[in-house]
């Protein structure tokens, strides 16, 4: 079983206030399949996401990351797996340096410093900001954090990407660059939540609509994303 699959099977969760906020949930995401979560806000898009490597735990339904069920013996290595990646980058960026912030998550592993050094000048030579190590991530436009975001969950080397909400607050160029970044990694499975339907367009192959708590469609992009009345029945824009 590869690594890079995600098996979510009839996941329901409620807050604690009571609100339902997903409803049987099944999703399955293939190896290096780029899937775009796609529906209105409040549809338990986030809280789906959050799931995926355990800040949330559903008391009912099963999650399978790489085939290992997502359980208290698992969680550390599932972690290492799933890189969340999420929709504020400021919930991410906490160090003085970004150099601090992506080799924050590799020094808590326990590597050899050289090793430390070498994944971050990875991490960010692959989201293009390796002139950006000893800046500071306070000083940085919206569009450069979502790269360093981007960039502490790479140096952990993962398996999957789940991303919320990647292009929000992005002028049109960095949302433009934002997808050519997504586009040019094809090592990792990911799933996207997104309100651009352009970048599900250009990005994901296969879209899965969420609505109050459930699937309520999903299939190829393009079938998706060119059904007008399913588009408006859940609140959703076409692309073009």
């Amino acid at each position: 079983m590869s690594h890079h699959t995600i098996e979510v099977d009839n996941l329901t969760f409620r807050y604690p206030d009571g609100q339902l906020a997903l409803d049987g949930v099944s999703l399955h995401v293939a190896p290096n399949e780029k899937v775009a979560l796609v529906g209105p806000n409040g549809s338990g898009k986030s809280t789906l996401l959050l799931h995926l490597n355990g800040v949330l735990r559903a008391e009912n339904g099963a999650i399978r990351i790489g085939g290992l069920p997502l359980n208290g013996d698992n969680l550390g290595q599932i972690r290492a797996w799933v890189g969340l990646v999420f929709q504020n980058p400021d919930d991410q960026l906490f160090s003085p340096r970004v150099y601090q912030d992506v080799a924050f998550g590799p020094l808590h592993l326990g590597l050899p410093e050289a090793e430390v050094q070498a994944r971050v000048a990875r991490a960010l030579a692959a989201v293009g900001m390796q002139d950006y190590a000893g800046r500071t991530s306070f000083h940085l436009s919206m569009g450069e954090k979502k790269r360093i975001a981007l960039a502490t969950v790479l140096s952990m080397d993962p398996k999957i990407l789940v991303l919320d909400e990647p292009s929000a607050g992005l002028d049109p160029r960095a949302r433009r660059n934002l997808i050519a970044l997504l586009q040019s990694l094809a090592q990792q499975t990911m799933l996207i939540s997104t309100h651009d339907m352009r970048l599900a367009h250009e990005l994901c192959a296969r879209t899965v609509v969420l609505d109050g708590g459930r699937v309520v469609a999903e299939g190829p992009t393009a079938d998706i994303l060119g059904d007008a009345a399913l588009m408006e029945r859940h609140g959703l824009e076409a692309p073009y």
